[in-house]
């Protein structure tokens, strides 16, 4: 397939948008990006509450959480596109009335089942923040200011600072599980409204009938993928065979995926763009990083510093103030530093200074097993923090926005937002199977390994960023051009 003609570029130096427009685009955005985040965040610590409250097993309550993630993944994959297509405000105001509905579902549930799919529902509203970021770049040209903005947008998607965690676990304790949905299902509609009165319509400049067709087999691709590691990651519980069949079956719906997308008319990506080192290289790079990190953060360390014979020995109620939280604090102070970086440095040599930065946090991590203090987890948490969740994260959700092409802009947030929750998937299969191998012998051993395991991948997420093109040598890519009709 050829590429498409080059669209008129921005100026060199596009103005800045006021503060009075600013402000009100700024809350809307962060209104719609609270609304989700709150959704994947704020029941972890009342998971004990809800199997309690709904006569449930751990397992069940851990299969609902898995099917909303599922969810935010595969519908990451074109709800961005369509939206290039039909309209992004009209698009994200749909996710938000139905992250509103899946709240309700939820909280009125009687059963497991019941809340299974009201999860399902809310997961629906998956592509969020890279749906805000395309809208933001959409209304802010400039690219240093729109690299500022960005940072702070990003960061509250690690996390807001702890607080959705601590305010969940309060509600839980205080007023049942149903308490967070209804919490939630209000912020949901405020985020309605704001992003309805706050934010301009807009589209991709070349409007086309969506590939329907291409949709199903990429989604089944990503779904069997999921599932595949979500079982392995049971280990020896595993099913090896439904494993390896999942496996079989998403590289056979690629296939399928990229026949079509080689033959429609307007597919919903183009194999011209697959073939890209800006798809290619990125998706990889994401995927590395978070295969090396996620696990490690939110499973390794907390474990570590509960654990008394290599551990530190914190009690479960107060190792989150030790990890989780200055975690995601470092990350949300340090994200629009990031974009203000970026915006100056560019976001690739920003992005390999947070990996090696990441890399290096681990290792200190991998030294401090067998020794640690709560002091020791702290300053590994706020250093990877900084690295990963404030830089690393932010740099490589920007870099989906700018490096996507003018005709289709929503293809590669969807995609590289896919990537993220493929890696967290592949984090925990392959870090915990490594960590539980080596652990039956040593306990300190079994951290060691899968801490530097993550650092090993963190590296080659390192060298794969290199090849990741900068926007700048792009003269379709939306941060050096007009990626929008707006109205």
């Amino acid at each position: 397939m050829t590429p498409p003609s080059a669209q008129p570029t921005l100026a060199a130096d596009p103005p800045k948008l006021q503060g009075g427009q600013i402000t009100a685009l700024m809350l809307a955005l962060l209104a719609a990006v609270f609304a989700f985040q709150l959704n994947a965040s704020m029941l972890s610590p009342a998971l004990v509450v809800m199997e309690q409250e709904l006569s449930a097993t751990s397992a069940q309550i851990g299969l609902t959480q898995t099917a909303f993630f599922t969810a935010a993944a595969l519908f990451s994959l074109f709800l961005p596109r369509w939206a290039d297509l039909i309209g992004r405000r009209k698009v994200l105001v749909g996710m938000m009335a139905v992250l509103f509905l899946g709240c309700i579902v939820a909280a009125l549930a009687p059963n497991v089942t019941v809340l299974f799919i009201g999860r399902v529902i809310q997961g629906i509203a998956g592509p969020t923040v890279p749906m805000c970021l395309i809208m933001l770049r959409v209304q802010v040209p400039n690219d240093k200011q729109y690299a500022l903005l960005m940072g702070i947008i990003t960061s509250i998607n690690g996390g807001i600072g702890g607080v959705d965690a601590l305010a969940g676990g309060w509600l839980a304790d205080n007023l049942g599980f149903r308490s967070i949905f209804w919490v939630m299902s209000v912020v949901a509609i405020i985020a309605l409204l704001a992003v309805q009165f706050g934010t301009r319509e807009s589209t991709a400049v070349e409007v086309h009938p969506m590939d329907w067709k291409g949709v199903l087999p990429i989604v089944i691709a990503l779904a069997s993928a999921l599932i595949a590691f979500n079982e392995a990651g049971k280990l020896a519980a595993a099913n090896w065979l439904l494993v390896i069949g999942l496996l079989v079956l998403a590289v056979v719906a690629f296939i399928v995926f990229w026949k079509i997308e080689s033959t429609v008319k307007h597919p919903l990506v183009s194999t011209y763009y697959m073939k890209q080192r800006r798809t290619w290289a990125l998706l990889i790079t994401t995927l590395l990083t978070m295969t090396g990190v996620f696990a490690v953060m939110n499973g390794l360390i907390p474990n570590l510093g509960q654990n008394v014979d290599v551990g530190a020995g914190i009690s479960a109620d107060t190792v989150s103030w030790w990890t989780l939280t200055p975690y995601a604090l470092a990350g949300l102070v340090m994200g629009p530093i990031a974009g203000t970086l970026a915006g100056k440095f560019g976001y690739k040599l920003v992005l390999q200074v947070g990996l090696i930065g990441t890399a290096i946090g681990l290792g200190f991590a991998i030294f401090v097993v067998g020794n640690p203090g709560p002091i020791s987890l702290l300053l590994i948490s706020l250093f990877v923090g900084v690295t990963y969740a404030g830089i690393s994260n932010i740099m490589l959700n920007g870099m989906g926005i700018v490096l996507s092409p003018a005709d289709n802009p929503g293809y590669l947030p969807g995609m590289n937002a896919a990537a993220f929750n493929l890696g967290a998937g592949l984090s925990f299969a392959i870090l915990f199977a490594v960590f539980t191998f080596f652990a039956d012998t040593d306990a300190a051993l079994g951290f060691r390994a899968g801490m530097g395991t993550g650092a090993v991948i963190l590296l080659l997420a390192f060298l794969t960023s290199f090849l990741i093109p900068r926007p700048e040598s792009l003269s379709d890519a939306v941060g050096e051009e007009a990626a929008t009709i707006e109205n």
